[in-house]
C-alpha cells in the first residue's frame, strides 16, 4: 500500500531513542523529511546517522529540552525554519512521574508541565502551518487509563486524551487529524535494564501480556505512520492502545 507520504515533513519529539526514534525511522522510510528533537545531541546524531545509512533522507536535528518556559514555541519556530512547514507532529517526549501520597506541588507541576502543557503548546504552535495547507497530523503518545498508583504522568496523559478529543473537532474541517496512541509493554531501555535477557522478558510477559511477549517499538511506529498518512484522513479523535490485548476494560 502506498501511504502517500513521500515529500511530507514531520517533527518527532523524544526521538533520540525508543518509540520516538522508531517513529522517526518509519516515517523516513516512507519518504518523509523528518526533524528529530530531544535533549541529548549525541543520541540524536546517532539516530540521524542510522537513518541516513538506511538510505533515507537524513533527519534535521533540533537539540532542545522541552521543559523550560517557551521551549515549545522555540522548537516549533526552529522546525518551521528548517523545513518550511510541518505536516506531521509526533509528540513522543515525556516520562513517568510516580509520586507518594504527600508528593509536593512542585513534583506534580513538573510532571504535568512536561507531559501535557509543553505538548499542547508545541501542537498549537504548529497548527497554523497545518491549517494553512489543509493537511496535518498530530499523533500523541500517551499512557494507561488503568493506573496502579499515583503518577503525575498518568494525570497528564488523561488530560492529553480529553484535549485531543476536543481539538480534533475544532480542526477537522481543516484537514487536520488528532489521535493518541497508548503504548503497552513495548521493548524499551527501561525494560531492557530491568530484564536484560530474552528469557527474562518472556517470563515477565507471560504474566503481564495476553500475547505472552513484549512488543517491539516498530509495531507502534507502523500504526503511527499509517495515522500520519493521507490514507487515515477519516480517523481522528481516537485513543488506540498498542498493548497485546493487555487492557481489561472495553471502554
Amino acid at each position: 500500500m502506498d501511504l502517500k507520504l513521500k515529500g511530507k515533513t514531520a517533527l518527532v519529539t523524544g526521538a533520540s531513542q525508543g518509540l520516538g526514534k522508531a517513529i522517526a525511522v518509519s516515517l523516513a522510510a516512507e519518504g518523509v523529511q523528518v526533524a528529530i528533537t530531544a535533549r541529548r545531541a549525541d543520541l540524536l546524531k546517532l539516530a540521524a546517522d542510522e537513518i541516513q545509512a538506511m538510505g533515507y533522507l537524513r533527519p534535521v536535528i533540533i537539540v532542545a529540552d522541552l521543559y523550560p518556559e517557551n521551549a515549545s514555541e522555540a522548537i516549533a519556530a526552529q522546525a518551521l525554519k528548517l523545513l518550511g512547514h510541518i505536516d506531521i507532529l509526533a509528540n513522543s517526549a515525556g516520562g513517568s512521574r510516580p509520586l507518594p501520597l504527600d508528593g509536593p506541588k512542585e513534583a506534580w507541576l513538573e510532571g504535568m508541565t512536561l507531559n501535557f502543557w509543553r505538548l499542547r503548546e508545541l501542537t498549537h504552535a504548529l497548527l497554523p502551518s497545518m491549517i494553512e495547507r489543509k493537511f496535518g497530523r498530530v499523533i500523541n503518545l500517551t499512557g494507561t487509563r488503568e493506573p496502579r498508583n499515583l503518577n503525575a504522568a498518568h494525570a497528564a496523559k488523561a488530560a492529553v486524551h480529553v484535549w485531543s478529543k476536543g481539538l480534533s473537532k475544532v480542526v477537522a474541517k481543516d484537514g487536520v487529524t488528532v489521535n493518541c496512541l497508548q503504548p503497552g509493554k513495548l521493548r524499551s531501555e527501561q525494560i531492557d535494564k530491568r530484564m536484560p535477557t530474552e528469557e527474562a522478558r518472556r517470563e515477565w510477559a507471560k504474566k503481564e501480556v495476553p500475547m505472552e511477549r513484549v512488543g517491539e517499538p516498530e509495531e507502534l511506529a507502523d500504526l503511527a505512520v499509517f495515522l500520519a498518512s493521507p490514507r487515515a484522513s477519516y480517523i481522528s479523535g481516537n485513543v488506540i492502545a498498542v498493548d497485546g490485548a493487555a487492557r481489561f476494560f472495553a471502554f
